[in-house]
């Protein structure tokens, strides 16, 4: 007998799950064994990847902007991600504000005023420090943080939710591979597919809590004199995992979804009040300024490496990065927003997880970098010479500048931390899901088991207490699991074009038929 693949089952561990949690368990232990030949050892291998094939991860990258475009406007744009008569789970400012916490809200936070400052002092090409500079620090942040971003995090996303609910398979990222190979050896393929999307989970979710402990220990530091130590950063992270641990407890459909609802109304507010009692002209033409340039120079971007320049290592340390480090979210990500993206359409799917989060991203560098770009330029100054020492505390210094700035301070680690709570309780959520053979409510003991072992792993890379490190770390698992993310593509593709074909020769009225369903959703 069949059960469906949201059944509730008891803590069975699987070959998934004990591969994956031996190889993660393997890689934490050396990181607190020898942290600095861990360290090394990811530095290196992401910068030879980086550098020796940047042009295929901007083709990557690129490539899943143009499919989620033609997807979206095409004609596959009206089928739904669920039964034809199915409605949303959740409330579309609900559904927003859950897939935007997931997906950035934390990094949005650490380099708001960082990125921006960074490419204006030091822009790839030219001078810095001058108005040329300024456009150029807003273009590049906005190809980092928009539409490839999201763009990737919507094509995982719907490849599994595709799958998911209306092929009626289980939510994993095996599911297209195996409909792609069927057979014995499509299995065992999906099998280390699985394992591959585990570890770019844990290492990008890794690789993420480490930057966000190092500024809140920074804005500690700022706000009430704490020290900069090993020992401060290991009691942030205490904390936060007591927190998230309690959180992931209670299910996606109370913990995540109110913290996502708090975060996003505290990000609004504080945005909102920068943009008000800053410089709001200056702000607000930069909004302008800097989307009409991002809109009109996307294109050449969107393949732009700079060979002829000599800046192959720019490219590398910066757009190749952020372009990895997406492809690392993805799986977990993808899977989140799979989660909680049931019952609306392909075009609708685009609109909320690609244009409007692209949408506040750009809103957000406009208000926080511009904000940060007009004190270096008319005012005071300092603070890009602090993003290139210690970028951690940009963010605190650059909010003395505004009336009641240390509460504001406050504020932002309040935020700051709720968006890693969030993120590490979605990533135990989906690390979960991926290692209990696709159950869309796991038991509590796998959601233990993650959260403990990222944890464990972020504290290994804390050592460092590098950014760079940190960075490295984020996307050391998406290298391996590219290769996954284009056989999942390749099986969507072909699965949703056979059920056009079936649907226009009349051969599939509903999507919830049997003929639809593959025999692996037991």
């Amino acid at each position: 007998m069949t059960r469906p693949a949201n059944a509730s089952r008891s803590f069975i561990p699987n070959r998934v799950f004990v591969t994956s949690l031996i190889l993660v368990a393997a890689f934490g232990g050396w990181g607190l064994i020898d942290p600095d030949g861990m360290s090394s050892t990811s530095l290196g291998f992401t910068t030879f990847m980086l550098t020796s094939i940047g042009w295929y991860w901007l083709l990557i990258s690129t490539g899943f902007l143009i499919l989620a475009g033609f997807l979206a406007l095409g004609p596959y744009g009206s089928v739904k991600l669920g039964d034809d008569d199915e409605e949303p789970e959740f409330s579309t400012v609900s559904w927003i504000a859950m897939l935007f916490a997931g997906g950035m809200g934390a990094g949005l936070i650490f380099w708001g005023v960082a990125e921006p400052l960074y490419h204006f002092r030091d822009p790839p090409g030219m001078p810095g420090e001058t108005a040329e500079a300024a456009r150029a620090a807003f273009k590049l942040t906005n190809l980092h943080w928009g539409l490839h971003a999201w763009s990737i995090y919507g094509v995982c996303a719907m490849v599994i939710a595709y799958f998911t609910f209306r092929k009626k398979q289980k939510p994993l990222i095996s599911a297209p591979i195996e409909s792609l190979f069927p057979g014995k050896g499509g299995q065992r393929l999906g099998q280390v597919a699985n394992v591959l999307g585990v570890f770019a989970v844990v290492f990008g979710l890794a690789g993420s809590l480490t930057m966000g402990t190092l500024q809140i220990r920074a804005g500690l530091g700022e706000l009430m004199g704490t020290p900069l130590n090993f020992t401060m950063s290991l009691l942030v992270m205490s904390v936060m995992y007591a927190t998230y641990m309690t959180s992931t407890s209670v299910g996606v459909d109370r913990g995540i979804k109110l913290l996502s609802n708090i975060n996003m109304a505290v990000a609004v507010l504080m945005v909102i009040y920068i943009a008000v009692l800053g410089p709001t002209a200056f702000i607000f033409e930069t909004l302008i300024d800097s989307i009409g340039t991002y809109i009109t120079q996307l294109p050449s971007m969107a393949f732009h490496l700079m060979p002829f320049e000599g800046l192959q290592e720019w490219t590398a340390s910066w757009t190749l990065t952020y372009m990895i480090w997406w492809l690392a979210w993805g799986p977990f990500v993808g899977i989140f927003i799979a989660r909680i993206s049931r019952g609306r359409t392909i075009r609708e799917f685009c609109a909320g997880v690609i244009i409007v989060p692209t949408l506040f991203s750009l809103f957000w560098f406009a208000v926080l970098g511009g904000a940060g770009v007009f004190i270096e330029m008319y005012g005071g100054g300092g603070i890009a010479e602090l993003v290139s020492q210690d970028v951690s505390r940009a963010f605190f210094v650059f909010l003395d500048f505004f009336p009641l700035g240390q509460l504001l301070g406050f504020v932002a680690l309040f935020l700051i931390f709720i968006f890693l709570v969030t993120s590490a309780d979605s990533g135990s959520f989906v690390l979960s899901m991926m290692t209990s053979d696709g159950q869309l409510n796991p038991p509590l003991t796998y959601k233990l088991v993650w959260g403990t072992l990222v944890a464990i792993l972020t504290v290994a890379t804390l050592f460092s207490g590098s950014v760079e490190v940190a960075k490295a770390m984020a996307v050391t698992g998406a290298i391996p699991f590219s290769v996954v993310l284009l056989m999942q593509v390749a099986g969507f593709i072909r699965a949703i074009r056979e059920e056009r074909s079936s649907r226009s020769g009349g051969g599939i009225v509903k999507a919830s038929t049997g003929a639809t369903e593959h025999k692996g959703a037991s």
